[in-house]
Order: structure tokens, then sequence, then C-alpha cells
């Protein structure tokens, strides 16, 4: 029997976020996805009314972003969930959202990073505390 590991995570420094998300999305992190993320984080939430983001390295390769907000926020989803949220189990759903989004892209390089992004942001989200609420508001 075989377990899979704890996905961890890591805070990006200041002066390695543009380095670190060119790395895995190239332009399209700040033409596509980061646009896109706050666009869902506004459209999920009447409390989201913009602020600082702070991004997260997964040691699954993986990457998100969430707000730097200690607050929570209430969402409202089209699949009918309505619950609250931290900031960062925001910030998954949100980075969840998008990369399916993106996944379906014309760029076929890019649709598959935000595949392999939104299947390694999950693997992580199915081990935090928030996980049902995220899954409620994603699935």
């Amino acid at each position: 029997m075989t377990t899979n590991p704890t996905v961890t995570r890591h805070q990006v420094a200041d002066d390695q976020r543009i380095e670190h998300t060119a790395a895995i999305f190239g332009i399209r992190f700040s033409l596509n996805l980061e646009p896109l993320v706050y666009t869902f984080a506004e459209r999920l939430s009447p409390d989201y009314d913009g602020g600082y983001w702070v991004y997260y390295a997964l040691s699954n390769g993986g990457f998100y972003m969430a707000p730097d907000s200690g607050r929570t926020f209430r969402v409202a989803c089209d699949n009918g969930y309505e619950g609250v949220l931290s900031a960062d189990a925001l910030g998954i759903a949100v980075c969840l959202y998008a990369y399916s989004h993106l996944s379906f892209s014309g760029d076929r390089e890019f649709a598959e990073v935000c595949a392999q992004q939104y299947h390694r942001l999950r693997d992580y989200m199915l081990d935090l505390p928030e996980s049902l609420a995220i899954l409620g508001a994603t699935d």
C-alpha cells in the first residue's frame, strides 16, 4: 500500500514573484491568469474589494495566490453553493476556477499547464480543514 505524501506550501518571496510565475506560466500569467483570478474573486464574493495577494508555491509543483487578509469572505456560486471562506480558501477556489477555465484555452501548451496546476492545487486543497467548503464552491 502506498500513500501520497502530504503536499506543503511556502510563500513566494516578493522579490521572486515575477520569476516564479514566469517559470510556470510565462507571459500568460499577467495577461490571462492573474486578471481572471481577480475577476472570479469579484464574481464569487460581494465582500472582495481588491488588495494585495500572496503567492504560494506547492511542494508538488503547484501554485496559487490568495488575498493577504485575515478576514472571511461570503461567497455565492453559480452551482448553488453559498458560504463563507477564509482569504486562503477564497484564493484556492478562484485559482481552481481560473485553472479550469483556462485549461480549455486555444493555446494547447498553456491549457496543459493550467490543467496540471488545477490537479496539483486540488491535491493540496483536499488535506485542508476548509476542503469541503472549497469543494462546495468549485464542484
